[in-house]
């Protein structure tokens, strides 16, 4: 691929961050423009990664004719209404996860790209990692058949704060953001549709009014089982931790790491042409805009996440 594709990056936290980083890596994107709050320093960035030009509107970066292609690394309330507001001025979008908060704009959006027929890509960062992807492979193979995913998602959060302990304006939340990975990923690896679905919330929090705690439960048309805990009050070793318990082997993903179920390593290295699942993940939009076919976790295809995600959460009410 020789054609550059001019990238406009909307986020400058830290997973705008992540993004700028990943696209430096890449030969053919070429980052035309970040675009940030007003009262966002961005200077530093702009140096860092030699950024013509600063915006601090959506509406002013899908105007421009020298963007071809915009990732959203913003707030979640913010994330439905923005990719649709780039698809219908023509540009290309990677939203990042989750790409709604609710099922209803989760459906337009994908209604909308199906319309203009643009790429639009959710970032289900897990279907890139290298862990993740060797275990998809020797399943699709025929290895391996996954018998019960179990998965810890720990945070210690008492403010809004993001990734980098840096003060976010809106609050985070466990379901439709940080369980949308591990559900969209057990559906993606079992190729299976999910046909029963639990979830218990523990109390909110009196100041973020938001679940601390939760237990959720699936399990795929194949008979595959998924448990998945998720809390914003441990304070520990911080993260996601995906145990494989399959028919033949146990195997613990972390991020982009891989040991086998006695924490041998497993050599990953040579999955990709990245260690990094971002990277990975903007490589893939990028190829499938120049391709122009549909990439991998589009935003059609972890539809299915968003559905599951609406069933969990009239449980919960």
């Amino acid at each position: 691929m020789s054609e550059q594709i001019r990238v406009a990056v909307v986020g400058a936290g830290a997973f705008g961050v992540k993004h700028l980083e990943s696209l430096a890596a890449i030969d053919h994107a070429r980052v035309t423009v970040l675009a940030s709050r007003p009262e966002d320093d961005v200077a530093p960035l702009v140096e860092r990664f030699g950024i013509a030009s600063v915006e601090t509107d959506l509406g002013a970066v899908v105007a421009r004719d020298d963007v071809d292609a915009v990732i959203l690394a913003t707030p979640t309330p913010m994330h439905a209404e923005q990719a649709m507001t780039c698809l219908r001025a023509g540009k290309h979008v990677e939203v990042e996860i989750p790409m709604a908060d609710n099922l209803a704009d989760a459906e337009a959006l994908v209604a909308l790209q199906a319309e203009t027929g643009l790429v639009a890509m959710c970032g289900h960062t897990r279907r890139f990692n290298p862990s993740h992807q060797w275990l998809h492979r020797r399943i699709a193979a025929g290895d391996l058949s996954i018998q019960h995913l179990d998965v810890q998602t720990f945070f210690f959060r008492r403010t809004n704060s993001n990734a980098l302990g840096q003060p976010r304006t809106w609050t985070d939340h466990l379901l439709w953001h940080h369980a949308a990975h591990t559900i969209d990923l057990f559906t993606h690896q079992t190729g299976a549709e999910i046909i029963a679905a639990n979830a218990m919330a523990g109390p909110d929090h009196p100041e973020l009014g938001i679940a601390m705690d939760m237990s959720i439960q699936l399990k795929a048309s194949s008979g595959a089982l998924c448990t998945l805990t998720l809390s914003f009050n441990n304070d520990g070793p911080l993260g996601t931790f995906f145990r494989y318990i399959c028919d033949n082997g146990t195997y613990i993903a972390r991020y982009d790491d891989l040991v086998d179920g006695r924490e041998q390593p497993i050599d990953v290295s040579s999955v990709d042409v990245s260690m990094n699942g971002i990277e990975l993940q903007d490589r893939e939009f990028l190829a499938a805009i120049a391709e122009g076919r549909e990439p991998n976790a589009s935003v059609a295809q972890v539809l299915p996440c968003y559905r599951t995600m609406a069933q969990l959460e009239r449980q919960l009410r």
